[in-house]
């Protein structure tokens, strides 16, 4: 097995010495990521971060739209449609139609699902306030709605759904979903989410959950663990921060 050379800190954990691979969003690794220089990555990730750097800058976040790309092409090997539900400004989806060429599909649509005007605070627990992810509304303020309908215009096969879940979830009118991605930074609709998508998933479904290992989440992290257990499945946490599911 080889061996990362690293510094040793004194409390017995290590900082992994360079030359790094990658060293963004939490994550820092000697390990290949070869991918950021595939020119379809590339151009995928491009147009996602398009979406937001009017808002937040420069962004890096590029090994998670990795994992939700590989998620979504793998689902093109599945029947059924995708669903995203929490969307901000369409970084991951819209990464997504152009990493798969989604326009191709016709016969399947991208349900996107958000308040587009940032966390639905009332959705909150006080654990969750303690925590301080109200305070998370300030990165996703103001109301982002036309800039996502005018983003996904060329898609005609992605249906835009503007509100809190749970109370939107019945507007989608999918039987089979073949990708779901979750991201709404609250126990509560994200575990309403699972419970409603949970018998359309189709068996080999990978569903991300974007939030799950991050600390300020951790609310979120133990209901979603819960849920995972009622249905006799595990997540897979990812160095990313993010967790997987794979539908048996």
């Amino acid at each position: 097995m080889a061996n990362a050379a690293a510094a040793r800190l004194p409390n017995g954990l290590e900082i992994v010495q360079g030359p790094l691979a990658y060293n963004a969003d939490g994550l820092a690794t000697q390990h290949n990521a070869d991918f950021l220089r595939d020119p379809r990555f590339a151009a995928a990730y491009a147009r996602g971060i398009d979406t937001i750097r009017s808002r937040r800058g420069n962004l890096e976040v590029g090994w998670r739209v990795q994992v939700c790309c590989w998620a979504a092409e793998h689902g093109l090997h599945l029947d059924g449609d995708f669903v995203e539900c929490g969307v901000f400004t369409g970084i991951y989806s819209r990464a997504i139609v152009e990493y798969v060429d989604f326009n191709q599909e016709a016969d399947r649509r991208f349900w996107l699902l958000d308040t587009f005007q940032g966390i639905a605070e009332e959705m909150l627990t006080e654990p969750e306030r303690r925590l301080g992810v109200d305070r998370m509304n300030r990165k996703y303020a103001g109301d982002c709605y036309e800039e996502v309908k005018a983003t996904f215009e060329p898609f005609p096969n992605v249906q835009i759904i503007k509100g809190a879940v749970p109370f939107t979830l019945e507007q989608v009118r999918a039987e089979k979903v073949a990708y779901l991605s979750i991201d709404m930074n609250a126990a509560a609709p994200e575990v309403a989410a699972m419970e409603f998508f949970w018998d359309k998933l189709v068996p080999g479904a990978v569903v991300v959950l974007d939030d799950y290992g991050f600390r300020a989440h951790i609310v979120q992290k133990i209901a979603l663990d819960r849920f995972a257990a009622s249905r006799g499945v595990g997540i897979l946490p990812l160095p990313t921060g993010q967790g997987l599911i794979i539908k048996p």
